[in-house]
């Protein structure tokens, strides 16, 4: 067992790198295996719409040289309507940020291996104590660490994790130019991220605008395999289909053109509430959990407070002398996860599946209201508060909450 690490992580994302980070930064010996190659990486994994807020980049002291474009505003859409709401943020050239995540490790004392695709855990007496990857290589530590997305193949295998696919989210998104960012029968989207919530274009979903500068924009939607998918979606049409609809029918895209030396981005999440998220010796974090903002699917943020988390719960299980990796010492990390990283989140749950069950005729309806409502409710709401939810709500939502409830004693049965 020469090949030792202190904590071995799996996945160099925006999760496994910051925690990677942290733990370097505090003299441990960390190794962190990588499927892609390094050259060219990331180019499978290069995802994300990287739509972040300052708070992000402030908190993980994120450079500007790897932003696209600073933005003032979120806007909301509806079929006929919008909503501006005053919220600085970013937009990330998500490749770039990437690579400055790995170097930072680097520079910070981490090991990184590349074309270093992990297969399974090593197991000694149930517990993990290594890691099989790249074919048969092996290297052992005291903390693995799952940051591998979706795939999770240690939290799989040690029975951590718990994604359904009914709560498995869907995206595409195109790199454009040509843009109109302040068509007159639209809001103005200069300098700001547009989430747009119409079925007719991505039944159970959003689709968005997030300018990058001049006249490009990332453009993309995604949806939830739900019931408002079942309901509203079109009966053998794919993602694809239902962008170029969009593309084809929105005049903000009469001129535009996608990009021809950007890559299509595609990925996949999971909105739903975690299941357990650590074991013996064990975490995952990320989009292992999952970890995905349910309301806004911004991920970036939640993903390396997760990370930081964990490194968090490895310092404190290495403090003491000994290491202390078991299971109950590892249940910090699920108490900052639901403190710190998604705090509320059933709550959060809730009002995305309620907003994605609604109308399109009721989105226009969330527009007006959301203009006259005090920010403070907002504020609220947004954060999971059921009080500040209700203020929301119309009499005539009955019927949707009555068919959100018999929806939800169907699941229970």
């Amino acid at each position: 067992m020469s090949d030792r690490f202190d904590v071995i992580v799996a996945g160099a994302g925006p999760a496994g790198a910051q925690c990677a980070r942290d733990l370097a930064q505090r003299g441990y010996d960390i190794l962190v295996l990588e499927a892609e190659p390094e050259d060219g990486f990331p180019r499978q994994s290069n995802k994300s719409t990287a739509g972040t807020f300052y708070s992000m980049m402030a908190s993980f002291g994120v450079p500007d040289e790897v932003v696209m474009n600073y933005t003032d505003d979120v806007v909301l859409e509806s079929p006929n309507d919008h909503y501006v709401q005053r919220q600085p943020g970013a937009v990330l050239e998500f490749a770039e940020f990437k690579r400055w995540l790995v170097q930072e490790g680097r520079e910070e004392g981490a090991t990184y291996r590349f074309d270093a695709r992990v297969n399974a855990p090593i197991l000694e007496a149930d517990t993990i104590v290594g890691v099989r990857y790249a074919g048969d290589e092996e290297a052992y530590a005291d903390i693995v660490v799952d940051a591998t997305g979706p795939a999770a193949p240690l939290a799989k295998k040690l029975g951590v994790s718990d994604l359904e696919r009914r709560n498995q989210a869907i995206g595409i998104e195109w790199e454009m130019e040509g843009v109109d960012v302040d068509h007159p029968d639209y809001a103005d989207l200069s300098d700001s991220m547009m989430l747009r919530l119409d079925h007719d274009y991505a039944p159970g979903g959003y689709s968005w605008i997030f300018h990058t500068g001049g006249d490009t924009a990332k453009v993309g939607l995604c949806y939830i395999q739900n019931e408002s998918h079942d309901r509203y979606g079109r009966d053998g049409a794919s993602i694809d289909d239902y962008l170029q609809d969009w593309l084809d029918t929105d005049p903000r895209f009469a001129d535009a053109e996608r990009i021809s030396h950007k890559q299509q981005h595609r990925g996949s999440a999971h909105i739903q509430m975690p299941g357990k998220l650590y074991t013996d010796a064990f975490m995952a974090i990320g989009d292992a959990v999952p970890t995905i903002d349910p309301l806004w699917g911004e991920g970036i943020h939640k993903g390396m407070k997760s990370g930081r988390m964990a490194a968090i719960t490895a310092d404190r299980c290495f403090t003491n002398g000994d290491p202390d990796t078991s299971a109950e010492a590892m249940s910090v990390y699920s108490k900052l996860w639901h403190s710190k990283v998604a705090p509320r989140m059933r709550e959060r749950l809730l009002m995305t599946e309620l907003l994605y069950l609604a109308r399109n005729e009721r989105y226009d309806t969330l527009m007006a209201d959301l203009r006259t409502a005090d920010s403070d409710v907002l504020a609220k709401a947004n954060a999971g508060n059921v009080r500040a939810m209700m203020k929301l709500i119309h009499p005539g939502d009955v019927p949707l909450l009555g068919r959100f409830l018999k929806e939800r004693l169907s699941e229970r049965r």
